[in-house]
């Protein structure tokens, strides 16, 4: 005789499966909306929170680092802050819910509650693979967010910045965008804890790139210091897309941030910029996915890290190459500052390479501050602190500056210098 056991679950996964049961009437969708969302809960059931035995979770080990979960999100009053580059259009996510409906010229603007009530949001509610746990949290719990359509030929003059703030609690959103051919826009994805008060984020992006389309997608993390955040970025990019994508990673007690990239269109082009800095006892993780799957395709990834203290952090960086995809050119590199002898950094740069007419590589390093450069300084009367704060501000202000957009890069260097004036 078979018989089927039910996994015993962990205090978290026990909190998310109450926390589903508590509020199921609350969330919004129609019925096929509450039917995926029953589905991808009773996956999570089954399946548990991923464990280092599945390859892409190894190095955060999801059931054993989430020991707990904070209540639901309370109800809290919480104004929107001072955007990252002055001038932008602020879209407002406070506590979990869309605030604001700002008009942008030519660009069309609607939250994503209203997508769920209506069930147009259905489709995306969905786990990528086997092994996608934020899509099966997300997708169970999100409630709010905002999504946008940028109209073929249309350029938005000014950045967009989807604000994300919470004051603890449970926190779910959710950010679809369309780019529609010879499209151009600069979004600011930011997420921000304004208390100190212990949440649990969950967030994904849904960004289409239709032909010919050109934007610059930043994503700035900057969750409290007791905060996990886990986020998910799917992007599609059509024929001759460019996509300049940004990942600053500066807060959060647990963070893992997905990248699921598939170029799809010939001629498109992916410029890939991370930044991570890690302090205290955290653990962040930066996941690529990226798949090159038709010819003549083009993609950077350099991903430079700042590890401090106690914290570990994580690169997992894997290119697919279809078989169809010939002349494609990737290259990504991962480079690690180490100022802590209690600190550490695992980098897993991979390639899956099925065609033959390719230029693909990749490298990572791990190394202290450059002792001939700090004696360098220092011979020239820069005290030793100064000096090593110096070398750290450049070894992460040249990824900025690739953004070339002087006002955003002096307002991007100002947040990692405070971080980094903090911690260092």
């Amino acid at each position: 005789m078979n018989m089927q056991t039910t996994p015993r679950l962990t205090a978290a996964e026990s909190a998310l499966v109450e926390a589903f049961s508590g509020q199921i009437g609350q969330l919004p969708g129609n019925g096929a909306v509450i039917g995926s969302r029953d589905r991808l809960l009773d996956d999570l059931k089954k399946s548990g929170l991923p464990t280092r035995r599945i390859e892409s979770w190894h190095y955060t080990d999801l059931k054993t680092l989430l020991r707990s979960l904070p209540a639901t999100a309370p109800a809290s009053a919480i104004d929107p802050i001072a955007p990252v580059l002055e001038g932008s259009t602020v879209l407002s996510v406070l506590q979990g819910a869309a605030t604001s409906e700002a008009l942008i010229d030519g660009v069309e603007v609607t939250t994503y509650h209203d997508q769920l009530v209506d069930g147009s949001a259905a489709a995306a509610l969905t786990a990528l693979d086997k092994d996608d746990a934020i899509g099966r949290i997300n997708g169970s719990f999100v409630r709010d967010g905002f999504a946008l359509n940028v109209p073929a030929n249309i350029e938005v003059a000014q950045p967009i910045e989807l604000q994300a703030l919470h004051a603890g609690g449970q926190i779910h959103t959710r950010f679809p965008a369309t780019f529609g051919a010879a499209s151009k826009a600069t979004i600011i994805e930011r997420h921000q804890s304004v208390t100190e008060g212990d949440a649990f984020v969950s967030s994904i992006s849904d960004v289409v790139l239709e032909d010919g389309a050109e934007v610059t997608w930043i994503i700035l993390q900057q969750q409290g210091a007791t905060d996990t955040h886990l986020g998910q970025i799917r992007i599609k990019l059509g024929t001759e897309a460019k996509l300049r994508l940004f990942v600053v990673n500066a807060g959060g007690k647990l963070v893992r941030q997905e990248l699921r990239i598939e170029v799809e269109g010939e001629g498109a082009e992916l410029t890939l910029r991370g930044v991570n800095l890690l302090g205290g006892d955290s653990h962040t993780d930066v996941t690529l996915v990226l798949g090159h799957n038709v010819p003549n395709t083009n993609s950077t990834e350099i991903i430079r890290n700042v590890v401090f203290d106690k914290a570990s952090g994580v690169f997992q960086g894997m290119i697919r190459v279809a078989p169809d995809a010939q002349k494609t050119d990737a290259k990504m590199a991962c480079n690690t500052l180490l100022l802590s002898d209690d600190a550490d950094f695992s980098a897993k740069p991979e390639l899956e390479i099925f065609a033959d007419d390719v230029i693909c590589g990749h490298g990572a390093t791990v190394a202290d501050i450059d002792r001939n450069h700090l004696f360098y300084l220092m011979a020239r009367g820069v005290r030793e602190n100064k000096a090593r704060a110096m070398l750290v501000n450049a070894f992460v202000a040249e990824i900025v500056e690739e953004l070339e957009d002087e006002a955003l890069v002096e307002a991007l260097e100002a947040i990692i210098s405070t971080w980094l004036e903090k911690h260092a």
